[in-house]
């Protein structure tokens, strides 16, 4: 793992692919750790690539791997540790049978819950093996756990903390003398492996803990984070979100919408109002995008068109996939909805104010103080917009701005993030009824 880890970084190669935003953070302390040969615990909040990170580990072993024939602990043909391979080798020599395991089989994962036993990671009698006839003294009769089976490879735990205190005390051995006891049995598996465990931090989490003697024994603590800025959270959008191929629509999110699904999860996590020992996941950026483009994708398939564009007024669906990712501090009758509302108006004016330069909206509000108004909503449709660009003195500076096209589809979102970006900053007034929206001049 060492020798492939130097290989990388050595050919300008990143140690973990797929992962966004730790270049300069993160991942400069992952290999650190990997070249001094350390076990490795990522302490973070919830959705910030932990898991992934550790999976992704795997692509730093070797792709295949001799191992003795049968061997339930993958063991390596010229020192075996296991009753079994070692007994093979007595009888067989150089004929021993060997078999090849990829790199995707040297890898262990277990989720930390409280039920989880020391046989489930270390091993245990197989009654099973003691009912065909072997004594109890045999070390054939013994089960592995996951640990000594993910030998020579990497094992991960996930959320340290649930595992029960005395079940973690288990692991000291394997950490620190780099072997298992299992009951009575005097055996000694000086098993190789990497471990790799996740946590939350011990201020946030109330179900456990950590041991000191276990927390000693990692070598090596990295803190993961959140995206440090917008861009980096719409990165990991365009990488994560899904998306769906349907011969009949074509859809198309315009930047400026990505960038406000983004800078409601930065803005999210800088509210005093809402519990960020908790966090904001990432996760929750990718939701709302993708909540953000099913709504739109609806409102087009009502409206019978083909091309789909998140608009403004699509932001209001968006509170389900918010709702379930934050915690709110105070909530009173109302109030989590409120702060989610005051968090969506502040991404769309922060967007707004990043993207239109304030000398094309002279001509704009000038038209709106002249008594022109305009209605939006779920249920306007592209081409109603469309019509009434000519009406908007200054618009097609403002979409040159904004790096969109001119398909109806297109013009209605930005004319819709245009118009509520103008309320916003107190140029026009705006008369909300239902799903529906009438802007106006302020006079």
């Amino acid at each position: 793992m060492r020798a492939n880890a130097i290989a990388r970084l050595r050919e300008g190669r990143p140690l973990v692919e797929g992962v966004v935003g730790y270049d300069d953070t993160v991942m400069p302390q992952i290999a650190n750790a990997i070249l001094a040969g350390h076990d490795v615990i990522l302490l973070g909040e919830r959705g910030q690539a932990k898991t992934r990170i550790i999976r992704s580990m795997v692509a730093l072993l070797d792709e295949y791997m001799p191992v003795v024939a049968g061997s339930e602990i993958n063991d390596d043909p010229f020192h075996p540790i296991s009753a079994h391979a070692r007994h093979l080798l007595a009888d067989r020599g150089e004929d021993t049978p060997i078999e090849w395991v990829h790199r995707s089989r040297r890898f262990g994962e277990k989720l930390a819950t409280p039920d989880t036993s020391i046989a489930d990671l270390i091993g245990e009698v197989d009654p099973i093996k003691v009912a065909e006839g072997r004594y109890l003294s045999d070390e054939l009769t013994i089960h592995y756990g996951l640990v000594p089976r993910t030998n020579r490879g990497i094992f991960a735990i996930n959320e340290l903390p649930d595992l029960a205190e005395r079940i973690q005390v288990g692991l000291l051995n394997v950490l620190e003398e780099r072997d298992v006891q299992i009951r009575g049995y005097k055996i000694q598996l000086p098993i190789d492996l990497v471990l790799f465990a996740s946590a939350n931090p011990e201020d946030y989490t109330n179900r456990g803990r950590i041991i000191t003697p276990l927390k000693d024994r990692f070598g090596s603590q990295v803190r993961t984070h959140y995206p440090l800025d917008t861009e980096l959270e719409v990165a990991i959008v365009d990488q994560e979100a899904r998306g769906f191929v349907d011969d009949d629509l074509n859809v198309n999110v315009p930047g400026f919408m990505k960038e406000i699904v983004g800078e409601i999860s930065q803005l999210a996590r800088r509210s005093p109002h809402v519990n960020q020992r908790s966090g904001v996941s990432a996760r929750m950026s990718i939701a709302n995008y993708e909540t953000l483009v099913a709504n739109a994708t609806r409102r087009a398939l009502q409206n019978g068109e083909r091309e789909v564009v998140p608009r403004v007024s699509d932001l209001e669906a968006i509170a389900a996939s918010t709702a379930g990712k934050v915690e709110i501090e105070t909530i009173d009758d109302g109030r989590e909805e409120q702060v989610l509302d005051r968090i969506v108006k502040a991404a769309v004016l922060e967007t707004f104010r990043s993207r239109v330069r304030p000398e094309h909206l002279g001509p704009l509000v000038q038209a709106f103080e002249g008594g022109l108004t305009v209605n939006t909503g779920e249920d306007v449709p592209s081409s109603e917009y469309a019509g009434r660009l000519a009406e908007l003195p200054g618009l097609s500076g403002v979409l040159s701005d904004l790096g969109v096209g001119e398909s109806p589809a297109t013009v209605a979102s930005a004319m819709e993030f245009v118009l509520e970006g103008m309320h916003l900053t107190k140029r026009l007034n705006k008369d909300a009824i239902g799903g529906r929206a009438v802007y106006r001049g302020r006079g």
